[in-house]
């Protein structure tokens, strides 16, 4: 535990000392949100309905934007090998890999929902809700995002290789995520698909980090 918190903290200060990723990610899902009102016009309904989907779109999108480069600092110092040698098993080396993007881009995204939100017409009732949504599809993002940049490392065209890696798999998070938010604007329980965005970030949680345990030692 003490090694885990150990690069998990190497990670947050790593992200303190360069922010521009957490701030390109941010300025890129406002921008894309703010966007939204001129491609399908301004009626407040046509931006309510179409809020719950843009929403997550937008944020996965943004969250994807540092992924590409999240081994590959490590890979070309060398810190990676020193990593893989502390004696820390690569699971947990992707698992706080994971926790640090998720902390550093993640969780400014949830931040700014609520501004994004406004710029979509969704209603304030629905805005907990869609926080709750994004930060449980970031989750998801994160840990698949991990293991793709891990399984994409030293790869030619490894950044585009990333996104049609990792996009699909995060398809079901951006339905349920939708339509938790969705079922809130129509008075529906939100409920069920928020236990099955957690199913999800339950699934990922321990077999991504294996699998990017496993990409890091074949490397």
């Amino acid at each position: 535990m003490t090694a885990f918190l150990a690069v998990l903290g190497r990670e947050l200060r790593l992200a303190l000392r360069h922010p521009a990723d957490a701030l390109a990610a941010v300025l890129f899902f406002l921008l894309v949100s703010a966007l939204f009102p001129f491609g399908v016009g301004p009626a407040p309904e046509t931006l309510a309905r179409l809020a719950p989907g843009a929403l997550l779109a937008a944020s996965l999108l943004a969250a994807l934007l540092p992924l590409d480069r999240l081994w590959g600092a490590e890979a070309e110092d060398g810190s990676l090998d020193l990593l893989l040698l502390s004696g820390l098993h690569p699971a947990l080396i992707a698992l706080a890999k994971a926790t640090g993007h998720w902390l550093t881009t993640g969780l400014p995204l949830i931040l700014a929902t609520p501004l994004a939100a406004a710029m979509l017409n969704l209603p304030t009732e629905a805005w907990g809700v869609a926080m709750l949504a994004l930060g449980l599809a970031s989750l998801i993002l994160s840990l698949l995002g991990t293991a793709g940049a891990a399984l994409t490392l030293g790869a030619r065209r490894g950044g585009v290789l990333l996104p049609l890696l990792v996009l699909p798999l995060a398809i079901p998070a951006v339905i349920f995520g939708a339509a938790a938010i969705e079922a809130t604007t129509t008075d529906s329980s939100a409920r069920p698909m928020l236990l099955l965005l957690g199913a999800l970030a339950a699934l990922a949680l321990p077999l991504a980090p294996v699998a990017a345990g496993a990409a890091l030692r074949g490397e």
